[in-house]
């Protein structure tokens, strides 16, 4: 049995890294990145009297305070339709395109992590990103609640099946695997 969690890993750990591929190919080269993105993903939209026009850019850097949010994992789909999971690197953005990936670096202790935005938020004034438990943890400020951060987009980030989604859960930022499932 043991032998077979392994070969399960390292089947999803090759899915994941193929879908990875697939999608920097595409961000790339330049010519197809509209298609990346689903149209769904980037429609405008209205909350709290405020209105929000995501949209596709190559640049997007930004210093600001830094949330976390939660519900119960696995209880609500995101933004982009994924499931939520407090244990993942995850974020919420209110205009960047969905899914794409950023760095966030607490600008207060100097710690760096890489995050998939996949939901829209924060919707408090004054804060630039909301940051799952498992990423304010990493960057070390959950028990704060907030934090000065820079957040710089890396690019397309290929959605992932909700299988893959709980594998990504049980690694570390560098991806290494932190728990058997």
């Amino acid at each position: 049995m043991p032998q077979h969690r392994g070969q399960l890993r390292l089947v999803f750990r090759l899915a994941a890294i193929g879908a990875l591929g697939l999608g920097v190919t595409a961000c790339a080269s330049g010519h197809h990145e509209m298609a990346t993105y689903r149209a769904a993903n980037l429609k405008a939209y209205d909350v709290g009297g405020k209105h929000y026009a995501p949209k596709i850019t190559k640049h997007y850097e930004e210093k600001g305070l830094a949330s976390w949010y939660s519900y119960p994992n696995r209880s609500r789909p995101t933004a982009s339709g994924e499931i939520f999971d407090g244990r993942v690197m995850a974020a919420a953005h209110k205009t960047l395109p969905l899914p794409c990936m950023v760095e966030v670096t607490n600008l207060e202790n100097g710690k760096k992590i890489k995050v998939r935005v996949n939901d829209r938020g924060p919707f408090v004034q004054g804060r630039i990103i909301d940051l799952t438990p498992a990423a304010a943890d990493k960057l070390g400020f959950r028990g704060r609640g907030v934090a000065k951060v820079k957040v710089k987009l890396l690019g397309f980030a290929p959605r992932v099946a909700e299988s893959e989604q709980i594998m990504l859960a049980e690694r570390d930022d560098q991806g290494a695997v932190v728990a058997a499932s």
